[in-house]
């Protein structure tokens, strides 16, 4: 006697697949939404007249209210700073450099990366603040 095998077809189930390409692409959305600029914690100091410039191109020297000196939020001290300087320097000539300080820290903590960029002669320097709030009429 002769039995007959019965062939069975492997079926992939389709309708689980779209919320399989809806979650993922959920997921790629929110990966590229993460910011991975590291920042220090500080309070900016406020300004009544702030000139707002384009931030994709700037070297980022942060001073916290201890005098430490931050390179885009890594703790460095002023000479990688300085050199980190000259290679964005030559690099890119347009780089700007921003000075972030706390506004407690003292302008003597402050004054030792203004002093070793005033000896680079860099003078794409600024401060970063905050917008002072508009006085009440």
């Amino acid at each position: 006697m002769k039995l007959r095998r019965e062939r069975r077809r492997h079926v992939i189930p389709l309708n689980s697949m779209s919320d399989v390409a809806f979650l993922l692409l959920i997921f790629i959305m929110l990966v590229s939404l993460i910011n991975y600029r590291r920042e220090v914690l500080i309070a900016y100091p406020t300004a009544e007249n702030a000139k707002k410039i384009q931030a994709d191109k700037n070297l980022e020297i942060w001073v916290d209210t201890a005098g430490a000196l931050y390179l885009d939020g890594e703790p460095r001290d002023l000479r990688r700073i300085e050199e980190a300087v000259i290679a964005a320097y030559q690099n890119a000539p347009d780089t700007r450099v921003h000075i972030i300080a706390d506004r407690d820290t003292p302008f003597q903590k402050v004054n030792a990366a203004l002093g070793m960029l005033q000896d680079l002669q860099y003078r794409a320097v600024g401060f970063v603040v905050k917008d002072a709030a508009p006085a009440a009429p």
